[in-house]
């Protein structure tokens, strides 16, 4: 990247920065574009040679948090201490859940839909796509570890999964957003939810 083109993604990191921190006070769907500007210190129509529309900037909003939420739970696989699956997957939770807490814009926006008629687009959904193949991929190794029953890895049990981790940190966030993750009165039941989830997938189920 030339100079110029540094000095681009600079403002374009800044115009997200200030997105962020103004959507923390006035909410996620309340962005205004004239707002950002004021706050970077450019004239609105500046401002739409980085973004054509507020669209655009919850578009790469999106696409960043999906990044972080991606990368965030890969760490925590990857410095895991166990080979135990059932025990990874607690830890990748675990690294979830934090990030949400401390991401509340973030999250919002990828998880739910608090801002009317917007869609990201391919490019932004595509790391929220691997994040779920990646669960995907945790689930069926459970199942090839004789850790799960094989229907914990179908549609049916992504779906599962991912309702009642989301459920408990909807929970959390709009009841106590400011609650630390260890001392949350919902984050502290994500070990008994996941154990809930390896009980009805069970290796043994449907066997007498």
């Amino acid at each position: 990247m030339d100079r110029r083109g540094k000095r681009r993604q600079q403002t374009i990191d800044e115009i997200l920065d200030v997105a962020v921190e103004l959507m923390a006070s006035e909410g996620v769907a309340a962005l205004s574009l004239s707002a950002v500007a004021r706050k970077v210190g450019m004239q609105p129509p500046s401002l739409y040679q980085y973004f054509p529309s507020k669209m655009a900037i919850y578009d790469a909003l999106f696409q960043r948090g999906a990044e972080q939420f991606r990368d965030v739970r890969r760490e925590a696989e990857r410095t895991a201490t166990t080979d135990d699956v059932l025990e990874q997957g607690l830890i990748n939770l675990t690294a979830f859940s934090r990030w949400c807490m401390a991401n509340p814009v973030y999250s919002q926006l990828l998880f739910w839909r608090t801002v009317p008629g917007f869609e990201p687009s391919p490019e932004a959904f595509a790391p929220a796509q691997e994040s779920l193949q990646d669960l995907r991929d945790h689930l069926q190794a459970a199942v090839d570890a004789g850790r799960l029953h094989p229907d914990a890895a179908t549609e049916e049990g992504v779906a599962l999964y991912t309702s009642i981790t989301a459920g408990v940190m909807s929970q959390q966030l709009a009841n106590e957003p400011d609650a630390a993750f260890e001392d949350g009165r919902f984050t502290r039941l994500l070990p008994v939810v996941l154990e809930m989830f390896h009980q009805r997938y069970a290796p043994t189920r449907g066997k007498r």
